[in-house]
């Protein structure tokens, strides 16, 4: 991982050249539904697909931030305005490093695309927009996407860890991004997913791993960021989600049976230290997110979880807020995007 983060490999190239080789991935290779005027829907079933006519706009209140109330407790983050436009600057951060909105190799028409913990819906509209021979579906627990949308994107309240109400072979390609400290059951999921995709349909997940990376010895393993993750992991851990399970995704699939399982990992700098000027400006945005997201990322998991008070959260907070802010510490994170295939029957 330090090769990624050293620039004397980069000499004679542009800045934005640079950019692109260093957040070039490492690839590990085995080697016609309806929808109202509101962007909403419900599937055939209609009792695990619950439309917004059901009342699942309504919300609960805790520690200041706003939550879901549909399957209250399944999320442990807001979803409130803040977190939303939170939300959608970390979209527009992964994109701008990705510089595409997947990796795998769905062709040019894809009929059917399903979005798990959509979120805002921005990712599922930009593909709505990008395929519009395809059907676009963002499944949530909480009814916070936009109202317009393009005519082939439409949005559903519902758990992704219930039983999918979709038909068996369904869907040509199933995208998540961002729910590795939401989940609780990945091995399910992914066999859930198995069995509504194509033979030959392909799944993607696109998580950071929330684990402050250290290539130079800068950040010791008690700095206040770093404890901080600690904290949130261990708080997830006590509510029954694993938030390191970034790292075992790849394995997870080829567990669940998905073939030509592929890995790539691209750096998020924390901070502004890179030489680098595109990964300082990726580190100043990530920073900052990072910032935004100190209070809503830590409120769930530690006081469900660690069943502290919000005053302590708050406390702690102050002296994590100023560790980020440390140039000293050359820090990172790792977006991994993992996606594979399934078999051809």
């Amino acid at each position: 991982m330090i090769a990624l983060l050293s620039d004397s490999s980069y000499e004679g190239r542009s800045e934005e050249q640079q950019a692109v080789q260093q957040a070039e991935p490492s690839t590990d290779v085995e080697s016609d539904v309806g929808m109202n005027d509101a962007g909403y829907g419900t599937d055939s079933s209609g009792t695990v697909s619950t439309s917004l006519a059901s009342g699942t706009r309504d919300y609960v209140f805790e520690n200041g931030r706003r939550y879901h109330k549909y399957h209250e407790g399944s999320y442990n983050f807001p979803n409130d305005d803040l977190e939303q436009e939170r939300e959608n600057m970390t979209h527009a951060l992964i994109t701008s490093v990705c510089h595409r909105l997947h990796f795998a190799p769905i062709g040019v028409n894809p009929q059917n695309v399903l979005d798990i913990g959509t979120g805002t819906g921005i990712w599922a509209t930009a593909m709505g927009d990008q395929y519009p021979s395809a059907n676009i579906s963002g499944v949530d627990l909480s009814p916070i996407q936009p109202r317009w949308v393009p005519p082939n994107v439409r949005f559903i309240v519902d758990d992704i860890e219930s039983p999918w109400p979709y038909p068996r072979r369904h869907f040509d390609y199933i995208h998540s991004r961002h729910i590795v400290m939401a989940i609780r059951d990945w091995p399910r999921l992914m066999r859930q997913a198995l069995t509504h995709l194509k033979p030959g349909g392909w799944m993607e997940m696109q998580e950071i791993h929330h684990r402050p990376y250290c290539h130079d010895a800068s950040m010791p393993p008690d700095h206040l960021v770093a404890e901080y993750w600690s904290l949130v992991s261990d708080g997830l851990a006590s509510l029954g989600v694993n938030s390191d399970a970034t790292i075992l995704l790849a394995d997870m699939m080829r567990d669940a049976g998905f073939i030509n399982v592929t890995t790539r990992t691209f750096p998020l700098p924390i901070g502004g230290w890179p030489k680098n000027k595109t990964l300082r400006r990726v580190g100043l945005d990530w920073r900052a997110i990072l910032l935004d997201g100190a209070q809503p990322i830590a409120l769930g998991p530690m006081t469900r979880g660690l069943k502290w008070n919000r005053e302590q959260v708050e406390m702690q907070l102050v002296k994590v807020r100023n560790a980020y802010m440390d140039e000293q510490v050359h820090s990172y994170m790792l977006l991994h995007v993992i996606y594979g295939q399934k078999p051809e029957e």
